[in-house]
């Protein structure tokens, strides 16, 4: 089961970083190019809110599911901050990514109440650029791509 929630969560991962790259980058674009939001601009914004939100609950039923998990009984917290894969896959990469999906999320509920196309997409710009960077940051590379 851990096995294929793993290869699930690494998969949807590309879907998602796709999504929020083309997302994040039409919003600065139109943002700075003073261009209209379209119904396309709404379509792409709630498809990157719904598919980082599915992310997020893999990631949650694969956490729950790791072996990792039990470093924290054996190692104690400190054991698990002194090592950087360990702190990376129990604290770091699960913190900073459910900090990008909240801002995902308050990105695209802040553009929602919003009646004009720039002020529609300066949020999904800030926002979604934010959430971006902090995905990048946080991704186990040397995992990921071998």
């Amino acid at each position: 089961m851990y096995n294929t929630i793993q290869t699930l969560h690494s998969y949807w991962a590309y879907i998602v970083l796709l999504v929020l790259i083309i997302a994040a980058v039409s919003a600065v674009v139109k943002s700075l190019g003073n261009k209209e939001y379209s119904a396309k601009d709404f379509r792409i914004s709630l498809f990157t809110l719904i598919v980082s939100h599915i992310q997020l609950l893999i990631g949650l039923v694969l956490y729950l599911v790791s072996p990792r998990l039990a470093l924290f009984g054996e190692l104690g917290m400190g054991g698990v901050m002194k090592d950087a894969v360990n702190r990376l896959y129990l604290v770091e990469h699960p913190f900073v990514n459910i900090i990008a999906v909240a801002l995902i999320t308050i990105g695209y509920s802040k553009h929602k109440k919003k009646l004009t196309s720039s002020a529609k997409l300066k949020p999904i710009a800030i926002f979604y650029t934010l959430a971006l960077l902090l995905f990048l940051s946080r991704i186990p590379w040397s995992a990921w791509l071998s």
